[in-house]
């Protein structure tokens, strides 16, 4: 099982991200949840081209993804899981759950620590709010964000499969909670009990900094409402909110080299600025 998982995870993985993007991208052109303030064809080119950086940068510096450093740990008794005698199925709803903390952590401490922030705030300053937002991280990050994955996964012995099936999940539900895409509010209620949904996530792009500073989960919705940074709504609501920081509002912002940049540079002068600068397509 492990081989087969380590031969064809590369295979898996793409397949379902380009059926979440692709699913995503439909929805949001057929029942958008806000107003496209920006057009695609002035985001997406660099947001994509960033998703290709990253896979390149994330393949050369770890040439074994996340499923092999899972399948080594396992093989070699690493971790805590492979101490405790639980059911396969019990290991396996473990390391997931457990690994979904892992990320809801590591995002508080990548908003909490300065130097951190300046490589996560690129997320942030996308200017609009879409699918592609949720694949938006500078490639430093990326290599930051897969290290302290690898360890957590030795420290858990976490079973391949598990890992698998976290990534997949992960990948797809971040592009589903950073959707323009429009639930029915009852859905919405329901879904965020277990689930992040997008109107709960839309809260953490916007401009004030106390939202920013809120509903950090990606997959489950539980760690939020536990940890206390759970916030139901946005102040000025989900139509009237600004999206991104209040620097970085320059469209020029949205080119590639300036976002591969913006670790590297003071955040620019605010003065005279307004929220919503910038906001027209």
């Amino acid at each position: 099982m492990n081989a087969f998982l380590l031969a064809h995870e590369p295979a898996i993985r793409l397949g379902f991200f380009l059926g979440s993007f692709t699913l995503m991208a439909a929805w949001e052109v057929l029942a958008p949840r806000r107003p496209v303030t920006f057009a695609r064809r002035r985001r997406w080119p660099a947001n994509l081209g960033i998703i290709v950086i990253d896979s390149v940068v994330a393949r050369l510096l770890f040439p074994v993804a996340a499923v092999g450093m899972a399948a080594y740990a396992t093989a070699h008794g690493w971790g805590l899981l492979s101490v405790l005698t639980l059911p396969g199925w019990a290991t396996f709803v473990v390391a997931f759950v457990l690994l979904d903390l892992a990320i809801y952590l590591q995002h508080v401490m990548f908003h909490a620590v300065p130097l951190l922030w300046r490589l996560h705030r690129m997320h942030h300053t996308d200017l609009a709010f879409d699918v592609t937002t949720g694949t938006r991280f500078h490639p430093l990050e990326i290599v930051l964000s897969l290290g302290l994955k690898f360890a957590v996964i030795a420290a858990l012995g976490a079973p391949p499969a598990a890992v698998l099936m976290f990534e997949v999940v992960l990948n797809a539900t971040s592009m589903f909670n950073h959707g323009n895409v429009r639930l029915p509010a009852a859905a919405d209620r329901v879904l965020r009990l277990l689930l992040v949904t997008p109107d709960m996530h839309r809260v953490h792009h916007s401009v004030r900094r106390e939202e920013t500073d809120s509903n950090f989960g990606f997959n489950l919705a539980c760690w939020d409402r536990l940890f206390g940074t759970y916030r139901a709504q946005p102040r000025d609501g989900h139509d009237g909110m600004t999206i991104g920081l209040s620097t970085f509002r320059d469209p020029h912002e949205l080119r590639l080299y300036s976002m591969l940049l913006q670790p590297f540079r003071a955040e620019p002068r605010k003065a005279g600025a307004k929220p919503g600068l910038g906001n027209n397509s």
